[in-house]
């Protein structure tokens, strides 16, 4: 089996789940309905014929008994039992949003028998700074805190939540060391804390190309804090154009229900790359389909893998397991070598070892 280098992934939580904990990390809803379960959906139906019989369950076994079944092994073991099904080289793990405690990245690739990697948070450098840091020096000591991140033994990619907050549609001008001072004054002056401002997203995502790492963007879903309307990765043409000329690459993340829309952008950008993301375990058995679209247009040598697997390792598998059988032996090596062009530091134990 060719090994999955995992280019944008989470941790996973560490105590035993009940059944609304497991159900609120199986999607990104935070709860289902009363009266309806999330295992009623194409994604429980997968997590029936995919995950139930690794925890030596039939797929017809109902849910609590498949929970029963996690808490009598043990969150460690189940953790270590779905990672290393998913043939993982390496893992590349974004530690910059922990509602709880998750695995740490060496946690991770460990259970996973892989290599591990950090992807930085833009955002979460910034608002760290927020309670030391003036407006007329923020700029300095943000470009000060993305060197320092860069240069950490196992970083290898920075990533914007900008769709989160301000939405994908970035100016295509670097802001003025002015007119991030007088942006950060007014983030500063209402308190600091959670940064969703045009300015400073725009400033911290040319600042991040300044260090030559690779920057990942989340568009298209996401749990239900996102605008949809302004996550298509389209908006963020203005900005691309700005950004090429630093040859740094740009990562579009997930993409659903845009996958279209970034497989164009891959095709006429040459330094923007794609993936699917969580949309692979989402759509479950239509995960072909997405696929066939963002490979419509997207050069295979741009398409990378990912699981944006968060919180329940079952998710991480998901990913893996869902992508190869959409997809033909050939693209399954091919995002190995895609990612390991991308992000050249990263390692791993190398396909099909």
């Amino acid at each position: 089996m060719d090994l999955l280098v995992d280019h944008h992934c989470h941790g996973v939580v560490t105590r035993d789940l009940d059944r609304p904990a497991f159900e609120r990390w199986l999607t990104e809803a935070d709860r289902p309905a009363p009266g309806t379960t999330f295992f009623d959906s194409g994604l429980g139906d997968t997590l029936r014929a995919h995950c139930f019989p690794l925890l030596d369950l039939p797929p017809t076994a109902a849910p609590d008994d498949y929970l029963a079944r996690r808490a009598e092994l043990g969150p460690a073991a189940v953790t270590r039992r779905l990672l290393r099904a998913a043939g993982l080289a390496a893992v590349l793990v974004d530690t910059g949003y922990t509602p709880e405690p998750l695995t740490a990245p060496a946690e991770l690739g460990e259970a996973a028998g892989a290599a591990a990697y950090e992807v930085v948070r833009l955002e979460s450098v910034a608002e760290s700074l927020g309670p030391t840091v003036d407006a007329h020096g923020f700029a300095a000591d943000v470009r000060d805190a993305l060197a320092s991140a860069a240069a950490r033994s196992g970083t290898v990619a920075f990533k914007s939540v900008a769709a989160y907050r301000v939405g994908l549609g970035l100016g295509d001008r670097r802001p003025t060391d002015r007119e991030v001072a007088v942006a950060a004054g007014r983030w500063l002056a209402a308190g600091g804390g959670r940064l969703a401002d045009e300015t400073l997203h725009r400033f911290l995502a040319f600042a991040a190309l300044d260090t030559g790492l690779p920057l990942q963007f989340h568009t298209g879903l996401g749990d239900r804090d996102v605008d949809l309307r302004a996550c298509d990765p389209v908006l963020l043409a203005p900005w691309l154009r700005a950004a090429e000329p630093t040859g740094v690459p740009v990562l579009l993340l997930h993409c659903y229900p845009f996958q279209r829309h970034a497989g164009y952008l891959a095709q006429v950008f040459p330094t923007v790359h794609m993936d699917l993301g969580l949309t692979t375990h989402n759509v479950g058995a239509r995960a072909g389909a997405v696929l066939a679209e963002a490979l419509e247009l997207c050069p295979y040598g741009k398409f990378l893998y990912s699981s944006d697997g968060f919180a329940l390792p079952e998710l991480h598998f998901l990913g893996a397991a869902l992508f190869r059988a959409a997809a033909d032996a050939d693209l399954v090596r091919r995002t190995t070598e895609n990612a390991h062009r991308v992000y050249p530091a990263v390692g791993g134990r190398g396909p099909g070892r």
